[in-house]
């Protein structure tokens, strides 16, 4: 059973937004005692995702927490966005997709940098992406 320590929200609405949210992230990795290169892959799924938000839907909110399962202790974040949705998940999950001008390692690329990655998206409504980080992982 999953079990949240501690839970922050932060919208986020423009691009001076993004570096406090990385900065946020950081301090909850460093507070479970997470190693620099989780930490490091974290960061980047974080701002890969956040970017994307930003880039697709003109921002959204994120929710970053702090889980833990048994005896393992991780960060739980959560990218909620009120965008155009995503037609075909299964199509934006593989490498090289790309509805932007970017080399589509984003959503693929993300989660393989984190322990658990889980996308729900809707046309017209928006999207919703959670990814864990569990700090020995």
């Amino acid at each position: 059973m999953l079990i949240v320590l501690n839970k922050d929200r932060m919208p986020i609405e423009k691009e001076q937004d993004v570096v406090p949210f990385r900065n946020r992230v950081k301090e909850y990795a460093v507070k479970i005692g997470m190693g620099l290169v989780n930490q490091t892959k974290l960061i980047t799924a974080a701002s890969e995702l956040v970017r994307n938000m930003l880039k697709y839907a003109d921002g959204g909110l994120t929710i970053i927490e702090v889980v833990s399962k048994g005896r393992e202790n991780g960060i739980r974040l959560t990218f909620q966005d009120k965008g155009p949705g995503i037609a075909d998940i299964k199509l934006a999950m593989k490498d090289g997709f790309s509805t932007g001008k970017s080399l589509g390692l984003g959503l693929p690329g993300t989660k393989r940098l984190v322990s658990e990655f889980d996308i729900q998206s809707t046309v017209g409504t928006g999207t919703t992406v959670t990814i864990i980080k569990w700090k020995n992982g």
